[in-house]
């Protein structure tokens, strides 16, 4: 399909998918889910060498990726102290008091979801507990692309921040118009949080070179590997993070950015089309889902659409993200059916602008992060909800969570029993050894009791 130009009217390229009167299975409905168009067998291969030339030449193949890729000359990724500070110094005072405000709401939520450790007396002189501990060390990746994300950084920092991590590093890619740094507002944010170990590299690229690290060479200091690698990005830095999952961790393999909006005939049409266009903003390949059991709202927005796309700063971006198979409006019977809807899709972002919205918001089982009303917009949680905007996408959210505290941490089980708590249960130990022919297992408790 040819996208539209922002001059014609736009609802008529915003496609309709109607499952009324359909009782489709859960399998049937995620095969029904409007999806963008992959190419991952093409960038896994062109990212898999991406990260074998990086773990093979370390940063001379940085720097001829980042000519390649972003057209900047680069002796060195990391970003000089002086170049964070003064960022800092010459933020926007009104950007700054924003950001600010965005730490202290994220700082306040990361803390609280700080787990408990366990701890259990399954019987005397028998315990079992479970402690949770910061990984040691994290890669953080802020995209750069068709907009500047420092909202991304705060993100990422802040729960690694809440979680106890030791040693953070970020990474963000070069912009030859800033001289080959990533942009000032992301080293701002950088330096409002204390990262001091900034990079500029982009792509796959800053995937790998946080995975395996790269060796000191020159002037350039060693970046030691990480442990655990998160951020959005596009489908090579989505495909680089599946490509390196088990040598490091991953957050999730974030693709374009998602909305979808469970509307019923009380929905507002303006505020609905100005969410769609708000995520469709992003990203040509942004995906917009209307979810309603009203042809009548419908029809309203795709009407609000034709009047606000054309007004909004970045109208093509917007109409091809709105003409793409990723996008459009999904009829169904009721409020319930599109709750079934709403869990086979996994919206990265769900509204739910209905009546009775809580209720309907806690019958959903598969989203990233979900905002309840009329008055819980995409764009609050994208910045000062207190929420986190690192989210899964593409239906990963059946099984994914969105950037968190444990993300950073992982949890260690330790067990300690004394002689009379063993010897209580030692015949069970050698039962089921025998029982799965594994008898040196039963061995090594009977030992503990013999003379």
């Amino acid at each position: 399909m040819t996208p539209p130009s922002s001059s014609e009217p736009v609802f008529e390229s915003f496609r309709t998918i109607d499952l009324r009167g359909q009782h489709l299975t859960p399998a049937g409905l995620k095969h029904a889910m409007p999806r963008a168009e992959t190419t991952t067998d093409v960038a896994s291969d062109a990212v898999a060498a991406i990260i074998g030339d990086v773990r093979t030449r370390g940063y001379e193949a940085l720097a001829e990726l980042a000519e390649r890729f972003d057209h900047v000359e680069q002796d060195c990724p990391l970003v000089p102290r002086a170049a964070l500070k003064e960022a800092l110094e010459q933020l926007d005072p009104k950007i700054r008091a924003a950001l600010e405000e965005s730490i202290r709401r994220a700082r306040l939520f990361a803390e609280a979801q700080r787990p408990r450790d366990t701890e259990l007396q399954i019987g005397p002189g028998a315990s079992v507990s479970q402690k949770w501990l910061p990984v040691n060390r994290v890669g953080l990746y802020v995209p750069g692309g068709l907009a500047v994300y420092p909202s991304s950084v705060i993100m990422n920092v802040i729960p690694a921040q809440a979680a106890g991590v030791a040693s953070l590093a970020l990474a963000s890619p070069p912009q030859r118009f800033f001289g080959g740094l990533p942009h000032p507002t992301i080293l701002a944010a950088a330096e409002l949080l204390g990262i001091e170990e900034v990079y500029a590299m982009g792509g796959a690229q800053a995937i790998a070179a946080f995975a395996y690290g790269v060796p000191a060479s020159g002037d350039n200091p060693e970046l030691e590997p990480v442990d655990v690698v998160t951020g959005p990005g596009n489908v090579y830095v989505a495909t680089a993070k599946r490509l390196v999952k088990g040598v490091v961790g991953i957050d999730a393999e974030a693709g374009p950015t998602e909305i979808a909006i469970l509307a019923d005939a009380g929905a507002d049409a303006r505020l609905v089309a100005a969410d769609l266009i708000s995520q469709a903003e992003h990203d040509p390949n942004a995906a917009s889902v209307l979810v309603t059991d009203s042809p009548d709202l419908a029809e309203r927005v795709r009407e609000e659409l034709s009047r606000q796309v054309p007004a909004t700063r970045h109208s093509g971006r917007v109409a091809t993200a709105l003409s793409g198979p990723q996008s459009g409006t999904i009829l169904v019977d009721d409020v319930e059916q599109g709750v079934a809807v709403c869990n086979a899709y996994g919206a990265e972002h769900l509204e739910v602008q209905t009546a009775n919205a809580a209720d309907v918001a806690a019958r959903i089982t598969s989203a990233g992060a979900i905002f309840v009303g009329n008055y819980s917009p995409v764009s609050l949680g994208d910045y000062c909800s207190g929420s986190n905007h690192v989210l899964p996408t593409a239906g990963t959210a059946a099984f994914s969570s969105g950037l968190n505290v444990t993300t950073f941490m992982h949890a260690v089980q330790v067990i300690n029993y004394d002689r009379a708590a063993l010897e209580e249960v030692s015949g069970h130990v050698v039962a089921l050894s025998q029982a799965e022919d594994l008898p040196a297992h039963g061995d090594a408790v009977s030992a503990r009791f013999s003379s």
